[in-house]
């Protein structure tokens, strides 16, 4: 055999080695076994380095896994207007029913000191509005329907009790992570609209409305807390 037939065959086995640990890895990604579990847990830790790196790590376990991006919610909708349209309604009106009515009834306080920096506050504006686009309505969107969703729907399947499990737990999850930066205040109305925003992708298994709703609501927060209308809100029904 001459050199040149050599690596010939080394060649092919190499092409053929090649897809084959690459299946391997998907496999392993897809599954609940060692690597599989220390990618959720990767994941998962993304956020506490930078947002929205959890998101992004989503989108390379996705890669990786061979797991179809529809999957993961990222299906075409039937029309990007209605999408887009309902989304943005959906979002706002939710955002108003909290502040006027559901979040007063709780207890909470009119003014979010959290972020009452904002007031009047033109030069926040811009990284403001861009987080709640892309940490907000992108990343957690991604994380907690989109890939949540998914691994969960691999454990116990996709029936009506599994299902409500799993919205109950990403909502349970999403609320709790915003106790530190909010206080109860956060926890209660991120458990409400995670159970809004849970319900929405579990009907539709569509990331795309809960993404712009998600959006809408917190930056029509902003809106509020910029102009300092927080508290007229909050007092517009119950004084």
């Amino acid at each position: 055999m001459t050199t040149s037939h050599v690596a010939a065959s080394l060649s092919m086995i190499e092409k053929q080695a090649t897809p084959d640990r690459d299946h391997q890895l998907a496999a392993h990604l897809r599954r609940f076994g060692p690597i599989g579990i220390l990618a959720i847990l990767v994941i998962l830790a993304g956020n506490f380095i930078i947002a929205p790196l959890s998101a992004l790590l989503v989108l390379l376990w996705a890669r990786l896994s061979n797991t179809p991006w529809r999957e993961l919610g990222f299906a075409r909708p039937a029309s990007w207007t209605r999408t887009l349209l309902f989304g943005a309604s959906f979002g706002i009106a939710l955002k108003f029913l909290l502040k006027a009515v559901v979040m007063p009834l709780l207890g909470a306080p009119p003014v979010n000191q959290a972020y009452h920096y904002l007031v009047g506050n033109t030069a926040a504006l811009p990284g403001i509005v861009l987080t709640m686009l892309i940490v907000a309505g992108f990343g957690e969107e991604t994380l907690f329907r989109g890939y949540l969703f998914e691994r969960f729907d691999k454990l116990w399947g996709t029936k009506a009790a599994g299902r409500m499990t799993t919205v109950l737990l990403t909502s349970a999850w999403f609320a709790l992570l915003h106790y530190r930066e909010q206080g109860l205040p956060g926890v209660e109305q991120a458990a409400i609209t995670g159970l809004m925003f849970g319900t929405m992708y579990a009907a539709t298994r569509r990331l795309w409305i809960p993404m712009v709703a998600h959006a809408a609501f917190d930056l029509t927060a902003v809106a509020m807390i910029y102009y300092n209308v927080e508290s007229d809100i909050a007092h517009l029904f119950l004084k």
